[in-house]
């Protein structure tokens, strides 16, 4: 079943106005959609470089963990409406968040062709954490922890979402989760991916690891480099990811933060970014020049 309509018929039940978010959320998707469609025959070459993806990856069904992360978001939403710290649609920050999307969702699936077909979701918590993530699938959530308290412009708020998103569309963690599963499976991993067996239950299972999961630095740069390149086609200032990782490596001192404990902040990644930043510079004058 589809996520969105499940949560739909979860909210109804509830009577917390979930059918006002549906129709909100709907409407979103069907934007982000039509966007898609526009960009989908004029994306041009990649400006940085990130090489390929790894091909471990391919030992985990996409749909299986996709699946496993459609469950936990759904979970996730369901516990945070329960505690009323779901943001509704008509909130100020949901609708910056949408906005956001829209303009970044159309130039994903020149990274993953899969992106096409996934049911994108962003939904924004209230917490006091400094956090944001997206999980396989598309389903994006930030905590309004993030957006206050590091007092995000517009254009440093695209940095992160395209770098959540950028996760997800080089399929990282399904290659940690590949990695995981050949590690614990061994010598049975051939038998079990005949018939998935012991490796969907892995992957299944970690649905919940899925929120927390810690990706390696080289991860983490393609993320940064890929998010930064998704930002300028948005028409975001590429500059932005500068100040945003300057920002998270000033309020990280003396602070356990949620996103920094699997977002590691330094020096070495923000010069990668501005030694990347001209890259993508023509690519924000271009999207951003009004139209004749």
């Amino acid at each position: 079943m589809c996520i969105l309509c499940d949560f739909k018929s979860s909210a109804a039940v509830r009577g917390d106005g979930g059918s006002h978010r549906w129709s909100a959320r709907r409407g979103f998707l069907k934007a982000a959609a039509a966007g898609a469609a526009t960009a989908a025959g004029g994306a041009a070459l990649a400006q940085v470089d990130v090489g390929k993806s790894s091909s471990l990856r391919k030992l985990v069904p996409a749909e299986t963990l996709e699946n496993a992360a459609n469950q936990q978001y759904l979970q996730m939403l369901q516990e945070a409406s329960g505690q009323k710290a779901l943001l509704p649609a008509s909130d100020p920050q949901v609708q910056r968040l949408h906005g956001i999307a829209r303009r970044l969702i159309p130039f994903t699936a020149a990274w993953n062709d899969r992106a096409r077909q996934w049911k994108w979701q962003v939904n924004l918590i209230r917490s006091e954490q400094i956090n944001a993530f997206c999980m396989p699938g598309g389903k994006i959530a930030f905590y309004t922890g993030i957006l206050d308290q590091l007092r995000l412009t517009d254009d440093e708020t695209a940095m992160i979402m395209g770098h959540e998103m950028a996760h997800a569309l080089r399929e990282h963690a399904r290659e940690r989760v590949a990695k995981s599963t050949a590690t614990s499976v061994g010598l049975r991993l051939g038998a079990a991916l005949l018939g998935l067996g012991e490796l969907g239950d892995v992957a299944a299972n970690l649905g919940a690891q899925l929120l927390t999961l810690k990706f390696s630095r080289e991860d983490e740069s393609e993320a940064d480099l890929v998010g930064l390149e998704l930002a300028a086609r948005g028409a975001f200032q590429p500059r932005a990811g500068v100040s945003l990782w300057q920002k998270m490596a000033a309020v990280q001192q003396g602070k356990g933060i949620e996103f920094l404990s699997t977002h590691p902040s330094g020096p070495a990644r923000i010069r990668e970014l501005e030694a990347n930043v001209p890259k993508v510079q023509r690519l924000y004058e271009q999207a951003a020049r009004p139209p004749r």
